[in-house]
C-alpha cells in the first residue's frame, strides 16, 4: 500500500540524515524530508477517531471487571498500543471534549464543569483564550483532508434536543444535524408508572434517566447502531484526499437501556459490584453527591444498575467490532490511524459516587487506545502518564501536520515507539467543585496520584499498592519527596472557573 511504502522511505531517509546532518540540523533535516513524504500522493494516513461516551476502566484490557465480555476491546487492544494510564482533562462531558477537540487543557481555558443550555460552539465565548481555537477536525481540513463526524463529539445528551456545543463549521460533513445530533435517535422503554412509585425517597434525574432497562426495539434503531452504519460507509468510500472520520458512541451514558441480549450475559444472581470501604470517604473529599448511593442502597437497586451498565459497555463493545470488521474490509485498512478514547471514567458506587464528578483514578482514568501504521508497537501496553490533551499533537504528527500554538499536550508518538520509554510529564485532571471558589486538580504518574482540592485539602495514594485508593496518605512522612516532586506539576495560577456567557449567540436557554 502507499502508506507502507511511504513509510519505509521514511524510516531510510531519517537513518542517513542521522549519519550525514550536524545534531543541530537533524531535527531541521527530518521534518522538511517528513513534510515532502507526508504529502506525497497517498502519503498521508487517514484516521479513525471513535469517541466513547462514560466508558471507565471496566473492559478487558484494562482492569476486567469480573464477568465483564469485551472481546472487541482485546481485539483493539492486540492491534494498537494501549495507554494503561491515561487520563481525562476534566471529569465532565463538556470540558473533557472541549480540551479533547481544541488541545487547550482546563486549567487555562477554565471549562472545568458542565455548561448547559447551548446551540453551537458557545465554549469559544465561555473562555476567550478559546475564541479563535483551531478544532482538531477544522485543522485536519485546513491541511487537505476531508473532515466528517457522527455522533457525540461535543457534549450533547439524549434527552436534550437542540442542547450541543459542536462546531459545525469543523466539518466537511456531519451524520444529521450537528446542533443535535442524538437525541432522535434513541427509543425508550414504555414505563408503565412514575418513577419514583414503590422506591424510597426520589430517583436521582427524570424520567428513569437514571436506571436500567431492556429495550424492546430492534437494535438498528438505536443511535449508536446508526451512527456505526454511517460511519461504515465512509470507510467504504473511495476518496481523493485523506480522511479524518470522528464517531461519538453514547453508551454506556445513562440511562441504561440495551437490548435483552446484553443483559442476558450478566445475570443479577452473578453480577459483581466494586470493591468498597465502608468508611472510605473518612480521610477523603466529599463529592457532594452521596445522596445518589442512599438512593442506590436504599432501593437495593445497585446490582441492577451495575448490570446495566455492564450490558450497555458490551453493547458498545459489539459496536467496535462492527466498525474493525469495516475498517479490515475498506480501502485503506493498511494507512488508518485508529484512536479510541472515552471522555472520563465512571463510578458505579466507588466512594459512594456514581457517574464521574470527582477527581480519583476510578473518576479520571480512561480506555485510550491508539494504532499507526508502522509506527506503533502493537500488543503492548503503557503505563506511562497520559492526558487526552495529547491527543491532538499526536495525530498531528502522525499525518505529518504542524502542532497549533494552542496544544497543552506532548506528542505519544515515542510511546506508540517505545511503551517503555518515560514521559517527564505528569497526567493533569482539574475540576471545579459546585461550592468551590477554586479549581480543584489531580497528577499522576506511573503510580501515585495527588490532589490538590481548591479548599486546600490533600490526597495522596500508591496505586501499586492501594489501588482502590482507600488509603489517604497525604500526612505519611516517608511520601514527603515524592509529593513535593508531584506538587511541582501542579499548576501554578489556573485560570478561574468560566460561567454561562448568555450574551452569547449560541446560548439558548434550557427549557
Amino acid at each position: 500500500m502507499g502508506g507502507s511504502l511511504v513509510l519505509n522511505c521514511w524510516r531510510a531517509v531519517k537513518w542517513w540524515l542521522s549519519r550525514l546532518l550536524r545534531p543541530t540540523l537533524l531535527g531541521l533535516g527530518m521534518l522538511w524530508v517528513a513534510q515532502l513524504l507526508v504529502h506525497a500522493e497517498g502519503g498521508r494516513p487517514d484516521v479513525l477517531f471513535i469517541a466513547i461516551d462514560d466508558l471507565n476502566d471496566y473492559i478487558s484490557p484494562l482492569d476486567r471487571h469480573p464477568g465483564i465480555r469485551t472481546p472487541n476491546f482485546d481485539r483493539l487492544a492486540a492491534q494498537s498500543v494501549t495507554f494503561a494510564n491515561a487520563h481525562c482533562a476534566a471529569p465532565a462531558c463538556h470540558p473533557s471534549r472541549v480540551a479533547v477537540m481544541t488541545g487547550v487543557h482546563p486549567s487555562r481555558s477554565g471549562i472545568y464543569r458542565n455548561l448547559f443550555g447551548a446551540h453551537g460552539p458557545r465554549w469559544r465565548h465561555e473562555s476567550p483564550l478559546l475564541e479563535e481555537a483551531v478544532v482538531l477536525s477544522q485543522h485536519f481540513r485546513n491541511h487537505g483532508y476531508h473532515a466528517a463526524g457522527g455522533g457525540k463529539i461535543f457534549h450533547t445528551l439524549q434527552w436534550t434536543p437542540g442542547d450541543s456545543q459542536n462546531d459545525p463549521d469543523a466539518w466537511d460533513a456531519y451524520r444529521g444535524d450537528p446542533l443535535d445530533p442524538i437525541s432522535s435517535d434513541w427509543p425508550r422503554p414504555m414505563f408503565s408508572k412514575d418513577q419514583n412509585d414503590g422506591f424510597v425517597g426520589r430517583r436521582p434525574l427524570r424520567n428513569y434517566y437514571f436506571g436500567a432497562a431492556v429495550l424492546p426495539q430492534p437494535e438498528a434503531l438505536y443511535g449508536d447502531h446508526r451512527v456505526v452504519d454511517w460511519a461504515i460507509e465512509q470507510l467504504m468510500r473511495k476518496r481523493s484526499k485523506p480522511q479524518f472520520l470522528a464517531l461519538g458512541l453514547f453508551r454506556p451514558h445513562i440511562p441504561w437501556e440495551v437490548s435483552a441480549r446484553w443483559f442476558e450475559f450478566y445475570p443479577l444472581d452473578s453480577v459483581q459490584l466494586p470493591v468498597v470501604r465502608e468508611d472510605d470517604l473518612g480521610d477523603a473529599h466529599d463529592h457532594g453527591r452521596r445522596a445518589w448511593h442512599r438512593w442506590v442502597t436504599d432501593n437495593d437497586q445497585w446490582k441492577l444498575l451495575m448490570q446495566g451498565y455492564l450490558a450497555s459497555i458490551s453493547y458498545v463493545d459489539h459496536q467496535l467490532g462492527r466498525l474493525l470488521d469495516a475498517l479490515e474490509a475498506s480501502p485503506k485498512r493498511s494507512e488508518t490511524v485508529v484512536v479510541l478514547w472515552s471522555d472520563h471514567g465512571f463510578h458505579i458506587g466507588e466512594k459512594e459516587n456514581w457517574e464521574k464528578f470527582a477527581l480519583w483514578d476510578q473518576t479520571t482514568r480512561v480506555p485510550l487506545f491508539i494504532h499507526a501504521p508502522g509506527i506503533s508497537r502493537d500488543g503492548m501496553r503503557t503505563r506511562q502518564p497520559t492526558t487526552l490533551t495529547d491527543l491532538y499533537p499526536t495525530l498531528c504528527e502522525l499525518a505529518g501536520l504542524p502542532i497549533p500554538d494552542q496544544c497543552d499536550g506532548l506528542s505519544l508518538v515515542p510511546q506508540l515507539k517505545d511503551p517503555d520509554q518515560s514521559r517527564e510529564r505528569l497526567a493533569l485532571t482539574s475540576f471545579q467543585f459546585g461550592s468551590d471558589i477554586r479549581s480543584s486538580h489531580a497528577v499522576a504518574d506511573s503510580r501515585y496520584r495527588l490532589i490538590r482540592y481548591g479548599s486546600g485539602f490533600g490526597e495522596l495514594y500508591d496505586l501499586q499498592t492501594d489501588p482502590h485508593e482507600f488509603e489517604n496518605r497525604i500526612d505519611d512522612p516517608a511520601l514527603a519527596d515524592i509529593q513535593r516532586r508531584l506538587a511541582q506539576a501542579l499548576p501554578v495560577d489556573p485560570a478561574p472557573g468560566r460561567k454561562i456567557p448568555t450574551e452569547s449567540p449560541y446560548h439558548r436557554p434550557r427549557r
